[in-house]
């Protein structure tokens, strides 16, 4: 297993440094600059702004520039927020996202392992037929169109959430770990009426993916032999399906769930925009419309690396779940 990991984040490198180079060259071969605003700067403003951030350099010489400063945890400045450092906006927005994924995330895993489980135990009935819809609908409708949706919904028509903005969930644990108990809920209630429908848009698409696997997962299992022997010792109905079903039916959900988290994390750009979410999601966004070279570069780098990280993940937990998986 060890060797496995290792080489796996060696690959990581190459990885990080094809990306790099990848979106390196279609930021700069995308018409338009920087410095493209409504009202034209004069060329020596031009000028020496280009001089200021390296632009005046040859592509190449640009691009290496960045490699040095990144090899030296240095992803350089952001000239679109005032020459902040790229690090310090990904730390400063990334709670935010990591926040809204984990929530979506887990409604997602929720909503499609229970659909799913009931839909193969109640096979060819009305609950089945109604999960299959479900999942069609959620696999069909873009985050956009949900998001809306839910605004009108819940904000508009039943005015249980507020339209959009974001409050952290750090206030209710502090108030918990002070013993100011009245503080608790008010405080958690206004980090779960803002992320309530954010993190639900996102979670659809993959709550219906989940569903599906897992329908067609319980259902090849229930027909194993072993199964069919442990119930004909007469074990109970829950017995066979925490310990012989479920275990065995959740491997490919547990092999998804590293590629729907880093998805979910790094694909919020849409619904944060919609929602007014402060993530790194909505930065990027807005770092694209820019052109702000080194934080589209620093930000595509850094979701390079969750995602490289959360597929390692899933690989370890799927051979501690599957002893016939072996990684030499």
């Amino acid at each position: 297993m060890l060797p496995y990991v290792a080489r796996r984040i060696l690959w990581v490198v190459p990885t990080l440094l094809a990306i790099a180079l990848i979106t390196f060259v279609l930021m700069h071969n995308v018409p338009g600059g920087p410095w493209d605003q409504e009202k034209r700067l004069a060329p020596s403003v031009v000028e020496n702004l280009n001089r200021r951030y390296n632009l005046d350099k040859p592509a190449w010489e640009q691009f290496v520039l960045f490699l040095g400063g990144a090899l030296r945890g240095d992803l350089g400045v952001s000239y679109s927020n005032q020459d902040r450092s790229v690090t310090s906006i990904i730390l400063e927005g990334f709670p935010v996202t990591a926040t809204l994924g984990i929530m979506a995330l887990a409604f997602a895993l929720v909503l499609g392992v229970t659909l799913g489980t009931i839909a193969a135990l109640r096979q060819n009935s009305i609950v089945d037929y109604a999960t299959l819809g479900f999942a069609t609908i959620g696999a069909s409708v873009p985050n956009i169109v949900a998001g809306i949706l839910l605004i009108i919904l819940f904000a508009l028509v039943l005015h249980w959430f507020p339209t959009g903005g974001w409050q952290s969930p750090a206030p209710a644990w502090d108030a918990l770990a002070a013993g100011r108990l009245d503080e608790v809920w008010p405080k958690f209630w206004a980090f779960l009426s803002r992320v309530f429908m954010p993190a639900l848009a996102l979670a659809l698409a993959p709550a219906a993916l989940l569903a599906r696997i897992t329908r067609a997962s319980v259902l090849d299992i229930i027909h194993q032999d072993y199964v069919r022997t442990a119930w004909a010792k007469g074990l109970s109905e829950a017995r066979v399906m925490t310990r012989h079903v479920m275990k065995n039916a959740l491997i490919p959900v547990i092999t998804l769930s590293g590629p729907l988290a880093a998805d979910l994390i790094t694909g919020s750009f849409i619904v944060e925009s919609i929602f007014g979410v402060p993530g790194v999601g909505r930065t990027l966004v807005q770092a694209i419309g820019a052109r702000d070279y080194a934080l589209i570069l620093g930000m595509v780098l850094f979701y390079t690396l969750l995602i490289a990280i959360a597929n390692l993940i899933v690989d370890v937990l799927y051979s501690v779940l599957d002893p016939r998986v072996r990684y030499g």
